[in-house]
């Protein structure tokens, strides 16, 4: 007889309902005899008067398997031949398994209904299960994906182990459970479906505990990368919203936001706090509020002692009413349960950060407080670090922004403007435009390597020095190896100083000078450590300028400053900038090059606009500074050149054509005397001390000045006449006279020049006095 064939089908009332060909053949009655009558009345009729062969077939069939099986609403009996039953020792193991596994076993049938369950499985619902779907039996999270994961081993075969299944908060409860659940299909001998075996192990504990780990482990992670207070209470709350809470809110001491020393314990109740970040459901609320904690409430009371706090909301909590705002909002998002931990470090308080969850949450447990304390901690030693970071930069930042010119001088044979994008850090990149005699501009862009309050002190002190190189009048080449002196007189002072070695770096100057003439319509460059400027023309083109590179300022060898001079017609505007923007802007083949070709006679502010929102943000290793500097002529009218004769005949020559130029001008008659008497001494002693050929020059621009010029190399020096000595008082005089004078060398012999304002205050023309 084939081995899982069902013989008999007994409804609940133990009446047959179907009666199979092999039970005809075990049992002796057909069908038609057996299927409608009871059970029992067939059994004692076997018993009572059957025939000899008819009793041993009962023999034969005395081992059988009645098994209940749900049938709709009914429960049916199935009989099965003995060839199904299993031996005792399995009867043994399977009770054992179903009356003392810890694990909670079920079996389903194929229709996933629950026909059996062990003892472990008794707990998992407050009502019967037998006969329900099991996601009828148990509320799940999402009992449609569970239907659906079953069905599919159920029809594949393939088992599905230790997933990971959420329950619904079931009354009486504190907490939902966690359940790790396998499903294995069950087969008969025929290899047809039954149904399945499901196993359900209660991992609750382990998935808390492994939940706070991560979540700690991802505190460290995500939070204190950037060294900005509002910044770390960003990711602190990114961090934990929604892996540990459903809404969270940081609150830091208005005090420890500006870098100021964070107070004390126990904070005072009218000190400011800031909500620097807030993440969660309720739409709108507002962040960056600065409000003292009113007393009576656990945000108060955690500044008081730095204890954390778990508290359960309940509607009639007496510490909503002090603080009705905050009311409000826990109202509206439906919060139960609430931790608030301090934000501290050494005894000091920073602020206070609240943890909420909401109805759709377990509460808060004990163990949670400590994660929340874990997490606070690592939280106030970054903002802690930010803080000191913030109070560094913000001294450097104004440091920095009072050094650099304030505001920008205005020249006339000169329109600059200026792009200024500060490092994060702070730094000691700087930019000037000098005003020099003659007219002339000097173009200044530096950068001190570093970053903080030592980079923007240094930029100070090298930025004050070249404005008194700048007043004797030097080449831009002379400038920088001066300026070179200078950084490395700096460097070794500050190698002397007691700093952290693991900190000190060596000091490194990148620096460019261009000095322009209207007159000439020339530029004179030197470079030391920065990219090549950019010259763009009027009709919209491009060009690098070949200045060869010099050393970095402060630098351990000797090599030299080339200069470059270069002829730079009106209109067109000189580009300089730090090696930040080298390779967006400056160099050929940068993306951002094209915006330099077409400046033309563009507005400079805007195109710097363009310029810094053209640039992409965080790719930056500096600061990047730009000065743009866009060229005029000075107008003819405005300059008297006129080549002098080697005798002394030069002098009454130069005086006339100075007494016609002035009249032209429109110079009063003071001015014009004490210019006449200049011009007379400077050309007096470029006869008598110089070499010819010799070149009177007055310039009428913002000063007035006089610059004659020969071959001859040596620089004059004032001198000190005696009472009786007949000469010698000429430069003497001129200095009595001219607001400032010098000496600048050309590349064949020198000028000599003085400068006086337009017009002479009565004080100054009587200090001067007049010579008989």
């Amino acid at each position: 007889m084939p081995s899982g064939d069902v013989l008999v089908l007994i409804d609940d009332c133990g009446r047959v309902v179907e009666w199979a060909r092999p039970a005809e053949e075990l049992f002796g009655w057909s069908a038609e005899e057996a299927v409608g009558r009871s059970v029992a009345t067939l059994m004692s009729e076997a018993a009572a008067g059957g025939g000899e062969r008819q009793r041993e077939r009962f023999s034969e069939a005395a081992s059988v398997l009645v098994k209940p099986v749900l049938q709709g609403t009914s429960v049916m009996w199935h009989v099965l031949p003995a060839a199904d039953t299993v031996s005792g020792q399995d009867v043994a193991i399977l009770k054992a398994m179903f009356a003392h596994s810890p694990l909670a076993l079920h079996v389903l049938d194929n229709q996933l209904r629950v026909v059996r369950m062990s003892t472990a499985a008794d707990g998992l619902s407050n009502t019967p299960v037998l006969g329900k779907h099991f996601t009828e039996a148990y509320e799940l999270a999402d009992p449609e994906a569970e239907a659906a994961v079953a069905q599919g081993v159920l029809e594949s075969g393939e088992p599905v182990v230790n997933r990971l299944v959420r329950h619904v908060k079931a009354p009486g409860r504190a907490t939902r459970r966690i359940h790790s659940v396998s499903y294995f299909r069950l087969e008969d001998s025929h290899d047809r479906v039954l149904g399945l075996v499901a196993s359900a192990d209660d991992v609750t504990e382990r998935e808390h505990a492994q939940n706070r780990l991560a979540l700690l482990d991802a505190v460290r992670t995500r939070v204190g990368h950037r060294l900005n207070v509002g910044t770390v209470c960003e990711e602190l709350v990114e961090a934990v919203v929604p892996a540990f809470a459903d809404i969270a809110d940081v609150e830091v001491i208005e005090d420890v936001i500006r870098g100021n020393e964070p107070p004390p314990v126990p904070v005072h109740r009218d000190t400011p706090l800031r909500r620097t970040a807030f993440q969660g459901r309720i739409a709108g609320h507002p962040v960056e509020v600065v409000r003292p904690l009113p007393d009576g409430t656990p945000f108060s009371d955690v500044l008081s002692d730095l204890r954390p706090r778990l508290v359960s909301i309940e509607e009639d909590s007496s510490w909503l009413a002090a603080d009705p705002a905050r009311a409000e909002v826990i109202r509206q998002s439906g919060a139960h349960s609430l931790i608030v931990a301090p934000l501290a470090l050494r005894g000091h308080a920073l602020g206070v950060v609240s943890f909420y969850r909401h109805q759709q949450q377990d509460p808060f447990e004990e163990e949670d407080v400590a994660v929340a304390s874990a997490v606070c901690a690592h939280a106030a030693l970054c903002i802690d670090n930010a803080r000191q970071f913030m109070r560094e930069w913000i001294v450097a930042q104004t440091v920095q922004r009072r050094l650099l010119p304030q505001p920008t001088a205005t020249h006339s044979t000169i329109d600059v403007s200026q792009l200024h994008l500060p490092a994060p850090q702070g730094g000691g990149a700087w930019f000037d435009a000098i005003a020099l005699p003659g007219a002339r501009t000097a173009l200044v862009v530096g950068d001190v390597a570093g970053h903080g309050i030592a980079a923007a002190i240094t930029m100070g002190l090298l930025r004050t020095a070249i404005h008194t190189l700048a007043a004797l009048d030097l080449q831009p080449d002379e400038l920088l190896a001066r300026l070179s002196d200078t950084a490395g007189r700096l460097a070794a002072a500050y190698a002397e100083l007691p700093m952290d070695p693991l900190e000190r770096e060596p000091l490194t100057v990148g620096c460019a000078i261009a000095v322009y003439d209207p007159v000439e319509l020339t530029c004179t460059i030197a470079r030391a450590g920065l990219p090549e400027p950019v010259m763009a023309l009027p009709d919209g083109t491009s060009a690098g300028l070949s200045v060869p590179p010099g050393p970095l300022l402060a630098g351990t060898g000797n090599a030299p400053f080339p200069a470059t001079t270069v002829s730079l017609r009106a209109g067109s505007t000189l580009v300089m900038g730090t090696g930040a923007l080298a390779d967006e802007v400056l160099a050929p083949s940068g993306p951002l090059r094209p915006l330099l070709d077409g400046v033309g006679t563009r507005s400079l502010p805007d195109l710097c606009d363009d310029i810094a929102h053209a640039l992409p943000d965080g790719n930056r290793t500096g600061e990047a500074l730009m000065l743009l500097a866009r060229t005029k002529a000075l107008p003819p009218d405005r300059v008297l050149t006129l080549s002098l004769p080697g005798d002394p005949e030069a002098a009454p020559i130069a005086r006339a054509a100075a007494r016609h130029q002035l009249e032209a001008w429109g110079v009063d008659e003071e001015t014009a005397y004490t210019t006449e008497l200049i011009v007379s001494e400077l050309v007096g002693n470029a006869v008598r001390y110089g070499t010819p050929p010799l070149q009177l020059r007055l310039i009428f621009e913002r000063m007035l000045t006089c610059e004659v010029s020969d071959s001859a190399t040596s620089a004059p020096q004032v001198k000190h006449a005696r009472t009786i000595d007949e000469t010698g008082r000429g430069l003497f005089i001129i200095a009595s006279l001219a607001d400032q004078w010098g000496t600048r060398s050309r590349s064949q012999g020198k000028t000599v020049w003085a400068e006086q304002p337009t017009g002479m205050s009565t004080e100054r023309r009587n200090d001067a006095g007049r010579p008989t």
